[in-house]
């Protein structure tokens, strides 16, 4: 983990995220595109977010109205993004992301770029196959998909390196002064400057670390 005070020769890009945001998934193919087009003097640093902590409590029939609705609210402004509202009759939805959170950094421990492709299995589990990524099960089972050692993932999702990781990066979060995901923060030598993301509009992000 990296702090503000590092690589003073060479910009920062914090994206700071967590893997069961909706708005995270909608934002998905524009990052991909931003990172593609960096330029050399920046490199990125992706930093899980946490956007809700460890829970074993069904979630709140009003909660999920909201995240329906935000799912509803995407697909009209990113019409690309589509969700599987059968999760919500086919699983037990809980507000507890921190889960997921962990898998990220578990899949890392074996492959350096396997964080990426649990990123993707997990929002591709949730929105489009009524899977639920809070579900520890869920989270093994990715994990075997993806060819991963099944056995040591479960042991490191629960471990203490890894909760220590998620602390590290909620910590970052924090003093990054991020409160919404996803958020883009570039550090300068001189400053941090909050970038304005654009779900739709890859180049007008691109203008802003120009």
């Amino acid at each position: 983990m990296k702090n503000l005070a590092e690589s003073p020769h060479q910009s920062i890009l914090y994206y700071v995220y967590d893997p069961m945001c909706s708005w995270c998934y909608a934002f998905r193919p524009i990052w991909l595109q931003v990172i593609e087009q960096l330029p050399p003097t920046i490199q990125v640093q992706t930093v899980l977010g946490g956007l809700a902590p460890d829970t074993d409590q069904p979630m709140p029939s009003t909660t999920q109205a909201m995240v329906q609705a935000n799912w509803r609210k995407i697909m009209e402004l990113v019409p690309s993004t589509k969700f599987n509202f059968e999760f919500w009759t086919l699983c037990q939805p809980r507000r507890s992301t921190y889960p997921a959170c962990r898998a990220i950094l578990a899949a890392q421990t074996q492959q350096p770029q396997a964080g990426q492709t649990m990123l993707i299995a997990i929002q591709n589990a949730y929105y489009q196959q009524a899977r639920n990524p809070s579900d520890i099960t869920t989270l093994v089972e990715l994990a075997e998909e993806l060819g991963l050692d099944s056995e040591r993932f479960l042991l490191d999702l629960n471990s203490q390196s890894i909760q220590a990781q998620l602390a590290a990066d909620l910590a970052l979060a924090d003093q990054l002064g991020v409160n919404s995901f996803p958020s883009l923060v570039l550090k300068t030598q001189q400053s941090l400057v909050k970038i304005q993301h654009s779900y739709t509009d890859a180049p007008a992000v691109l203008r802003q670390l120009s």
